[in-house]
């Protein structure tokens, strides 16, 4: 079976639309969804609208699979730090400066460049062909932990856990002053500013936009007019930490879009060469979602986070 292909039968009857065609035409049911939305699935003769709509026994469908694009995205023999690998999914500890995919700006030397390359193209599809294997991201210049996947049913396995919440996902981050209580939790919608709409904020609750994020903070270590805070993240959005820690006027040092650090600290900064939010993905945990063991992962500090906080420590 190939892009490209015109793929026809008949439903069964009893199930949902996505299941019944995952079953009959041998894909992953997020694929499915995915042709739905793209309109390349037509039943009765009629354009396929509602993935979750019961199907009729007997009822002929049609799949158009879209011709492979070319992808912008090849394989590259960047050096990657591996934690963790098998047939189904591989964890990677990605450093700082490495974007997570190709974007405009940003063609090669990405982790899918190196994903590519190490894994020999055999990663999930699920994600389009500009971005194989990718379930969840982290910011350019944020360092740590990363899983892709190789197959769709990993990917698949993996999403859901994203979806309802249950992968384990601690940062460690270095803010501006000492939050305080030292221990709490912040909760607060997070979409696009409309003042600069390259960066997320805080909306009202009762906003139609963006989207429900929980984090949870605790102080490790007061430093010289910062702190060493573990963040465990209940939901994952977009730059959720950073925008956070920034509501309650505690910014990541060094991040250039959400704060700006203490006069006592920039020199310091500077000194270091440090221009990136200081913050790292140091926990990864979830339950494999294929063999079904749990896995847990751990990434130390990089060595500018370290630097930075000898130097904040005195």
């Amino acid at each position: 079976m190939g892009d490209g292909e015109i793929i026809t039968g008949t439903l069964p009857g009893g199930s949902r639309l996505d299941k019944a065609l995952a079953d009959v035409a041998g894909l992953s049911r997020a694929r499915i969804q995915a042709l739905i939305a793209e309109g390349a699935v037509s039943v009765g003769g009629v354009p396929a609208s509602q993935a979750s709509a019961k199907c009729d026994e007997g009822t002929p469908f049609t799949i158009a699979l879209p011709a492979l694009a070319e992808s912008d995205a090849l394989p590259q023999d960047i050096p990657l730090t591996v934690v963790f690998e098998d047939d189904y999914l591989i964890v990677v500890d990605k450093p700082s400066g490495m974007v997570v995919h190709p974007a405009t700006g940003n063609r090669d030397g990405t982790l899918v460049n190196a994903l590519l390359h190490h894994c020999a193209g055999n990663l999930s599809g699920i994600s389009g062909v500009a971005r194989p294997g990718i379930v969840h991201r982290i910011d350019k210049d944020t360092s740590g932990l990363l899983v892709a996947a190789k197959t769709d049913a990993a990917h698949e396995g993996l999403a859901k856990q994203f979806a309802d919440h249950s992968i384990e996902r601690v940062y460690l981050a270095m803010c501006n002053g000492h939050p305080s209580p030292p221990q709490g939790t912040i909760r607060g919608r997070i979409g696009r500013s409309d003042a600069n709409r390259k960066k997320m904020a805080l909306l009202p609750d009762n906003s139609s936009r963006g989207k429900h994020a929980v984090t949870h903070y605790k102080v490790l270590e007061r430093l010289e007019n910062c702190a060493l805070v573990e963040c465990r993240l209940e939901t994952g959005r977009t730059h959720q930490v950073r925008v956070h820690l920034a509501s309650i006027g505690h910014a990541l040092l060094g991040d250039p879009v959400y704060g700006r650090p203490p006069p006592s600290l920039r020199p310091i900064l500077k000194a270091l060469d440090f221009h990136r939010q200081a913050l790292h993905a140091a926990i990864l945990g979830f339950v494999h979602p294929i063999t079904g063991q749990k896995l847990e992962f751990s990434s130390e500090l990089p060595a500018d986070m370290k630097e930075l906080i000898d130097e904040t420590g005195h």
